[in-house]
């Protein structure tokens, strides 16, 4: 089963959006163009080592639908709406339905500048590093979906876009909170015990309602495109306090602090050379020890690309970042002083066949984590995702040591429409 509060917050975001935007076309009264397109995605994932907890499970199939509805007018506004659901035979807490996308666009022009304003549910991606992107902290984590990518829920939001040879401005009124995803009990990657979301509390006497602030300015200035932001509100990252649930059993229950944040992200580019920073200061956070402490954090490396390897159509990337968080041994994540090095191989062939190996070692201990990740076009509808990760001697300090024996082999056969 989806979960009730999940699926409630899906379908009534759905509704309003929908008459909000019926409402609007009718008064409109031109002619609507739409376009229906997406994916649906068959997936088997599996866990070669034996569970670290009772109850997990050691192999996982589902699916996930991912469609979008895009509709188009002259009248200059349009309006994309794309669900997201995913079910997952092992875990119930990885069986959820999103609003990923779900806005009405409004566009103009103001003299030589431009204007966009996006009302309803968005994602939003800010950054330029591989490994980690520290700045991106608009969107919640939809951590049941990966341990790393990221992958982001839709975020209820207003969001003004103000562009012109000067740059680009945006400011951000994001009006409700939604907590991260964790895995069930059943689960794999998950802690010593369940984190219980209807447990979940807030800093801020508004709850889940706060109204949190955000803003960005970007623009390119020669080899550079630089962009900063700032941000004001509740946290994206819960902190995890002991409890109990109704039945008296130990869960870990989800706080959210209010914080400030200022970031930077910077990427030079110069002939086949990338150059990227990501850095960020953040106030009123916590840390691992629940400690309220005030860090800077920073992600930077370079990339560069052998074009056409020995007359081939293959173009080679090599990569390496460094990854710093100011707590230490004490950081809410693995990147406290870790070497990210990977290399991109794009065949550029018929299938786009692209194949990235990586591997995240930390500097004070033994701790390697391995990812293989290949993706290759079957057809014009079809595409195939295969991808690996292993964690390799992993030292009881480290953070990523209760996961330790989830190494897992993940395969998606994705349909295309």
């Amino acid at each position: 089963m989806i979960r009730r509060s999940v699926l409630r917050y899906a379908l009534s975001g759905a509704i309003w959006i929908l008459s909000t935007v019926s409402g609007f076309v009718a008064g409109a009264g031109s002619k609507i163009d739409h376009q229906i397109s997406g994916s649906f995605s068959i997936e088997s994932q599996w866990f070669p080592e034996s569970a670290a907890y009772p109850d997990q499970r050691g192999h996982a199939t589902g699916f996930v639908m991912e469609p979008e509805i895009y509709l188009d007018s002259i009248e200059g506004w349009s309006f994309i709406l794309a669900p997201f659901l995913r079910y997952d035979s092992a875990d119930l807490h990885r069986t959820h339905a999103d609003l990923r996308e779900a806005y009405l666009l409004l566009f103009g022009d103001v003299g030589n500048d431009e204007w966009e304003l996006r009302l309803g549910i968005d994602r939003v991606f800010w950054g330029v590093a591989e490994s980690r992107h520290l700045v991106n902290i608009v969107n919640q984590i939809d951590l049941v979906e990966h341990p790393y990518k990221e992958l982001k829920l839709g975020q209820p939001m207003a969001h003004l876009t103000w562009s012109g040879d000067w740059g680009m401005a945006e400011l951000f009124g994001l009006t409700y909170h939604r907590p991260r995803t964790f895995p069930g009990r059943s689960g794999r990657l998950r802690l010593p015990l369940v984190v219980d979301n209807d447990q979940v509390s807030y800093e801020s006497a508004a709850k889940q309602w706060h109204m949190d602030l955000a803003a960005r300015y970007s623009h390119s200035f020669g080899l550079f495109d630089i962009g900063i932001s700032a941000f004001d509100g509740t946290s994206r990252e819960p902190f995890l306090f002991p409890g109990t649930d109704f039945t008296g059993a130990p869960i870990l229950a989800p706080h959210y602090e209010q914080i400030r944040q200022v970031g930077l992200d910077t990427q030079m580019t110069a002939g086949s050379w990338l150059f990227k920073l990501e850095a960020i200061q953040r106030l009123d956070a916590r840390d691992r020890l629940g400690r309220k402490v005030d860090y800077t954090a920073s992600v930077f490396g370079g990339e560069y690309t052998f074009y056409s390897v020995l007359g081939s159509t293959v173009d080679i990337s090599l990569l390496g970042e460094w990854n710093y968080d100011g707590r230490g041994h004490n950081a809410t994540n693995v990147f406290q002083k870790d070497l990210f090095l990977a290399a991109r191989f794009a065949l550029n062939d018929v299938q786009s066949t692209e194949i990235l190996a990586s591997v995240l070692g930390d500097a004070d201990n033994s701790s390697r984590i391995l990812a293989f990740e290949l993706n290759r076009r079957l057809s014009d509808q079809w595409s195939l995702n295969l991808e690996a990760i292993a964690f390799l001697d992993i030292d009881p300090a480290d953070i990523s040591y209760e996961i330790r024996r989830d190494s897992f082999i993940d395969l998606n056969l994705i349909y295309n429409f």
